[in-house]
């Protein structure tokens, strides 16, 4: 089979790689698409590397066609299904752990399924779960306008949430608002600290930090939880620890990709629970800004490194 390598020039190549091996407990997929995230700009650039059971390739979700199974799993070949992986989803073939994998929601192209693994399972993880998001808070999501923050949108205001978020364009501003954001902050207009301070949140969801992060905890409500999910911002804050621990503000760490496949298992299993009839008569919208035949991955890699994208940009994979 082939998948997307990097070179010695960190160029994105087509190339040939081994085909995957099914263990015990595993389905292989046949993929059809796969979504783009931050991640894997990051991984590109040598800076998060895959747990080491996964392939060296990027791609952490994907959706497709089973291939192959094993006796009295839930998966036939044949199915239709998308997943969520470690790596290795820029490829035509990968093998998953078959509690890693969902069915497709009714209605939804394979583009669109693609989109959803990743980007709502880490909204769910770091609103849901690490935040204790519930109906009546106001909810602060950094880049509302990228994949991830289209699915965090969502998901807040389908609990009832107040959200405010931060873009960089009047159009992506209008998208946001499209989905349901009540205050909209143009980063390259507004002071974030300054808009967040008339509207004290309760839970954000933050993949930026940096030296901002400081003031912005100044002003969240009493109680308030603020997760840090990556640091595109920078890696460096300074902190008011004495206002800190007065307000019992919490701040949070958290990644998806390097938690054990039984919580990543166990929040897929809650999001197809919950979600997926949502998906299906279009209350929950996986949003697809551009895709790109697999071939164009450096293409697709360049709109997300200068933030063109106005949710997911994915990747088509024709079988042979």
């Amino acid at each position: 089979m082939k998948a997307i390598l990097i070179n010695e020039q960190n160029d994105l190549v087509w190339n040939e790689v081994p085909d995957p091996v099914r263990k015990e407990g595993e389905v292989i997929i046949d993929i059809r698409a796969a979504a783009l995230n931050r991640a894997d700009l990051m991984q590109r650039a040598g800076n998060y590397p895959p747990p080491p059971e996964w392939p060296d390739w990027m791609g952490l979700e994907v959706s497709g066609v089973i291939a192959e199974t094993q006796p009295g799993s839930r998966w036939q070949v044949g199915d239709k299904v998308c997943a969520l992986l470690g790596g290795g989803g820029y490829a035509e073939k990968v093998a998953v752990p078959s509690d890693m994998v969902l069915s497709i929601p009714e209605g939804l192209s394979f583009e669109e399924a693609a989109a959803i693994p990743e980007a709502f399972a880490t909204s769910y993880l770091n609103l849901c779960i690490e935040g204790g998001m519930k109906k009546g808070d106001a909810v602060f999501i950094q880049a509302g306008a990228s994949g991830l923050g289209m699915a965090a949108i969502q998901l807040a205001k389908s609990y009832g949430a107040k959200v405010v978020t931060t873009v960089s364009t009047d159009e992506k501003a209008a998208f946001v608002k499209s989905l349901g954001a009540d205050v909209i902050i143009n980063r390259k207009k507004e002071d974030i600290a300054t808009v967040l301070a008339e509207h004290p949140v309760d839970v954000a969801m933050d993949c930026v930090a940096g030296k901002n992060l400081g003031p912005c905890l100044k002003t969240m409500a009493r109680g308030g939880r603020w997760i840090v999910i990556a640091t595109l911002g920078g890696a460096a804050s300074d902190l008011d620890m004495l206002d800190f621990f007065k307000r019992g503000v919490k701040l949070i760490g958290s990644t998806l990709r390097s938690r054990r496949s039984e919580m990543k298992a166990d929040i897929l299993g809650r999001l197809e629970k919950d979600l997926w009839m949502s998906f299906s008569v279009g209350a929950l919208k996986p949003i697809v800004h551009t895709s790109l035949p697999i071939e164009q991955a450096e293409k697709a890699h360049a709109i997300l490194q200068v933030d063109q994208n106005l949710g997911k940009v994915v990747l088509t994979v024709k079988q042979a």
